[in-house]
């Protein structure tokens, strides 16, 4: 079990607690408030999941050593010299203003001065300094990335990758140091404004060539390092502070000549450090008569700042003076955006007049003369151009006349390397695409501007696509699949790079792009010819409309859809599909069909999406129950079966006509055995096809189907069967949505028919998916469901501090998977009597669920399972007072044999005329769920008053999970029985 993760001021609070103090003394301690106090308290309560303040004293030592965050800056490797004037100026304007920007010529020191600051002001920040190399980013919109990847900071499903970033900063209180904005300051800027927007804790340095031009900016010129003094200025102790690094020691008679070299430099920084390199080799006087004979002027007019020029004049000098072979090195490594390796420099510039066997030597002699560095790595040696040299030689290479055919060859390398990556085997993996990603990036964003190129990136554009999706980054994933659509040649191609990325964006719950991308699909066939499969993705766009309605910002009209799905049937027709069945008038439903967000509704998010597998005309009868039928072809790495319109659209006429999903915008003119037909030939059509995934679509609009049935087994084994289904397929995007969302199936609706143990396997399956790693609400949300019911109140305690953090973070969202979940946790709490930690999170019930849900459906039950615990029968009862009929709409699916069963004991116990008939009526309608019967069979012990047949319950409960009910029978029946029942509660974590 990890260590929970407390911020410093929960620290000092949790240590306090140690010494006994009350809040006030805390309070009065910290300089804080009483308020804030109780806050910090609450929340080391949870995180730390012990029952009270004593426990927490308790723990206080355990955590004393934790310190304020660490800066996480880079560690310069040569001393930082003077600046004492402008690092004091510089930190002042920090502490006063939310961002400040450090403006001044390449290689000035602008990025050694903020790391300075930054260094120092590190202990005014509780949560850390962080450091951005914003350097090797081509690309204005991978601004909010490139701040995640400092941060560590992953994308959560429903938002991008910039919301993610203002989520985890908006209560911290960082620095941040943004380091080389001026190539992407169209990106950084607006990204800045939101971010200081979002997050009232975090402060911004920005070190830039250029302003960012935005009105909240405070700019702080840099200037070059002073020359006052003569030979004790900063500039010429710089100087002698490099050079005697490089094992020189001047005699003072020459302190002059290197106060006129300094001055000649106009004390810019790298000049000065780039000329102390050279002094082993010229001497100090070669170094003067070098710039007195070499200096030259920057072209570029007046609007070129003098200091600019004479870094630019040093540049020049320093290139001069090397070897041509040097020279072509230097300008041709410039295309590398991050450290690259002595192998891959000898791929792209080892031709004429190079000779590629002499790149490593080459390398060596500029790593010399401070025009490289050497960055040891784990897989070797690397180089890396500073973002200044890295600029000039991609200048120098453009002058040279070879920027095409080196980026050519750049393009090439990246191409390969790219192709590597998609070998995904080895423990290395991921950091081989960092390695090379920024490279693949800005390799794209050349090509993509290339005609001729054009093929050559659509093939990146697709490579990088999936290699990100690999990397858990769906969001860049999306974005690629969407530029290999624009870069395709063929229309047919383009289509195929579109339902890729609508794939994705069903990852990230995004049903908004998911809709649009598959219309988009749809154009795309239609230029190609392809007009069966111009149906087929209109089919997918009316199906995604309907099925995941709860995840779209604005649901698309009725009408929309409709038309969408009418063409659909016409274009799929030419295909060879006739148009879908007449449903005709349509009987009103039975009192259990219910409409509006139902269990379809939200499918990926937790409804009831978990088809039957009865179906009569299903695929292979003879796979009977709980048998997945043979997949067909396009797994294991066989080609993926091609689309089959017919199926699609069978799936919309289900999702539409017939709303098998139970979406937000559906109707309720339609029966369930309508329906049941609809989501049956759905599936058929899907399993002739051979397409696996299209099967899981399917059996998810089966299962919407049988749930307005009240068939809970028939739910579980279909959920099962598309796992079958899904699992031995490769992890694309599709079966990658389908996964996650038939994982949530599998745990909800095995739950529902009382298999508790299937659904902690599938809800911890759920719960450590890489691609929920920062979505940790909806990951964990149907394990701490499934714990709860089992009694194990420690591992819901535990795992409620990841929901709650993943929650706020995301922006404290509202899904239909999230209110059980959260009822859940306040249903332990209940169990242990903490009523201040229950209301707390009914209070979070209110906001991630919705009222109707919980107050005729999960939280009936939830509810009365804590009343009969406190021995409250009669307030039990009133909450499960309706008859199932009357809230079929919200029982259905998973909780109606728990409703009923519940239902039928608070009968017994709290005395009702009826209760007899009620468990009579439970027990035909829970027959085969072990822990409902169960429940049946101990209301109907007391009703009898027989106490054997009530320690039997115990035994029931104990053989199907449910640890909580075996010890509640066991305090039912008194004495020495009970005793047992309450060790076993606190040996659970569920004491009071």
């Amino acid at each position: 079990m990890s260590t929970p993760v407390i911020s410093s001021r929960e620290a000092d609070v949790l240590a306090l607690l140690g010494e006994h103090l009350s809040n006030a003394e805390i309070a009065a301690r910290l300089f804080i408030s009483v308020r804030t106090v109780e806050s910090h308290v609450s929340s080391l309560l949870r995180k730390l999941a012990v029952p009270d303040r004593r426990a927490l004293s308790r723990r206080a030592a355990e955590f004393a050593p934790v310190q304020m965050a660490t800066p996480v800056l880079p560690a310069p490797l040569t001393a930082f010299v003077g600046r004492v004037r402008e690092r004091g100026e510089l930190a002042e304007a920090v502490k006063k203003h939310r961002q400040v920007t450090a403006v001044g010529p390449g290689g000035v020191g602008k990025t050694r001065l903020a790391l300075a600051v930054a260094a120092e002001l590190a202990g005014e920040f509780a949560d850390g300094v962080w450091f951005v190399d914003l350097a090797p980013v081509t690309d204005p919109g991978r601004v909010g990335a490139a701040v995640a990847a400092a941060l560590g900071v992953g994308e959560q499903p429903g938002r991008g990758i910039d919301d993610s970033v203002f989520a985890v900063l908006a209560d911290r209180q960082a620095l941040l140091v943004w380091d080389n904005c001026e190539q992407i300051r169209d990106g950084v800027a607006p990204f800045l404004e939101r971010l200081l927007a979002a997050c009232p804790g975090v402060r911004v340095l920005v070190t830039s060539r250029a302003r960012l031009m935005v009105p909240f900016e405070r700019v702080f010129p840099v200037p070059p390092l002073s020359r006052a003094g003569g030979g004790d200025s900063e500039a010429v102790e710089l100087f002698l502070e490099r050079s005697a690094a490089v094992g020189l020691s001047w005699d003072p008679s020459v302190r002059d000549t290197v106060v006129a070299l300094c001055e000649r430099l106009d004390g810019m920084a790298l000049a000065i450090e780039l000329a102390a390199a050279r002094c082993p080799t010229l001497g100090l006087d070669g170094l003067v008569a070098g710039l007195s004979d070499q200096l030259r002027i920057l072209a570029g007019g007046p609007r070129a700042a003098d200091r600019h020029r004479s870094v630019r004049a040093v540049l020049d000098w320093s290139h001069d003076l090397l070897e041509p072979a040097d020279r072509a090195l230097l300008r041709r490594v410039s295309v590398f955006v991050v450290p690259f390796t002595a192998e891959a420099a000898a791929e792209l510039a080892g031709f004429a007049p190079l000779d590629p066997g002499a790149v490593a030597d080459g390398l060596g002699r500029l790593a010399e003369q401070s025009l490289l560095t050497v960055v040891p790595s784990a897989s070797g040696t690397r180089y890396r151009a500073l973002e200044t040299i890295r600029q000039y030689g991609a200048e120098r290479l453009d002058e040279a006349g070879e920027s095409e055919a080196v980026r050519s060859r750049h393009v090439q390398w990246c191409m390969d390397r790219a192709a590597g990556l998609l070998d995904t085997d080895g423990a290395d993996w991921r950091a081989r695409f960092d390695a090379v990603a920024e490279d693949l990036r800005a390799a794209l964003a050349w090509a993509a501007e290339q005609s001729r190129l054009r093929a050559d990136a659509h093939r990146l554009a697709l490579s990088l696509a999936e290699s990100a999706f690999t990397r858990n980054l769906p969001g860049e994933s999306q974005q690629r699949y969407e530029q290999a659509a624009a870069l395709a040649c063929a229309d047919a191609d383009a289509g195929e790079s579109l339902r890729l990325a609508a794939a994705v964006a069903g990852c990230r719950r995004l049903g908004d792009d998911m809709y649009r991308l598959h219309r988009a699909a749809a154009e795309a066939a239609r230029r190609a010819g392809d007009l069966a499969g111009a149906g087929h993705d209109l089919a997918a766009a009316a199906t995604v409309a309907y099925r995941f309605s709860s995840e779209f910002t604005r649901i698309p009209a009725v009408e929309e859809t409709m038309a969408l799905l009418e063409e659909a049937r016409k274009l799929a027709g030419t295909g060879g599909l006739g148009p879908g069945p007449d449903l005709g008038d349509v009987r009103a439903p039975d009192p259990g069909r219910a409409s509006g967000s139902g269990p379809g509704s939200d499918s990926a998010a937790g409804l009831g999406d978990v088809p039957a597998s009865d179906s009569a005309s299903g695929p292979d009868p003879a796979s009977g129950p709980g048998r997945a039928p043979d997949p067909g072809p396009g797994l294991g790495g066989a080609p993926a079966p091609s689309p089959s319109p017919s199926a699609a659209v069978a799936l919309a006429e289900a999702a539409v006509l017939a709303d098998a999903f139970g979406a937000v915008q559906g109707a309720t003119d339609n029966t369930v055995e309508e329906t049941i037909a609809l989501a049956e030939r759905a599936v058929a059509l899907a399993h002739r096809a051979g397409d696996p995934v299209a099967e899981s679509a399917a059996l998810d609009a089966l299962s919407g189907a049988r749930s307005w049935a009240g068939d809970s087994f028939a739910a579980a084994d279909a959920a099962r069967r598309r796992i079958d289904l899904l699992t031995p397929l490769p992890p694309t995007p599709a079966r990658t949505h389908e996964l996650l969302d038939a994982l949530a199936m599998a745990s909800g609706t095995a739950l529902g028919a009382g298999g508790l143990a299937e659904a902690r396997r599938w809800g911890r399956q759920l719960a450590g998916h890489p691609l929920l790693a920062e979505a940790g609400h909806h990951a964990t949300s149907w394990l701490l469901v499934a714990d709860a019911f089992a009694g194990r109140g420690g591992e819901v305690l535990t795992g409620s501090g990841r929901f709650l953090d993943a929650w706020e973070r995301g922006g404290r969202q509202q899904s239909f998977s999230l209110g059980p979940a959260a009822a859940s946790v306040a249903m332990v709490h209940g169990l242990r009597g903490d009523r201040a930690a229950r209301a707390e999170w009914l209070g979070i019930v209110d906001r991630a669920g919705t009222a109707e849900e919980y107050r005729h459906g999960y939280g009936a039950i939830l509810d009365a399972m804590v009343l009969l615990h406190d021995g409250d029968a009669a307030e039990a009862l009133d909450r499960l007072a309706p008859e199932p009929e009357q809230v079929w709409k919200w029982v259905t699916w998973i909780w109606l044999h728990w409703y009923v069963a519940l239902r039928a004991e608070a009968s017994v116990l709290a005395g009702h005329p009826a209760a007899r008939a009620r468990t009579a009526a439970a027990r035909s309608l829970v027959a085969g769920n072990p822990v409902a019967t169960a429940h049946v069979d101990r209301a109907d012990a007391l009703l009898d008053g027989d106490l054997p047949r009530l320690l039997a319950t115990a035994k029931a409960f104990e053989a199907a999970g449910s640890r909580y009910q075996a010890a509640r029978s066991l305090l039912l029946a008194g004495d020495e029985h009970a005793a047992a029942g309450t060790a076993a509660l606190a040996e659970w974590g569920l004491v009071r």
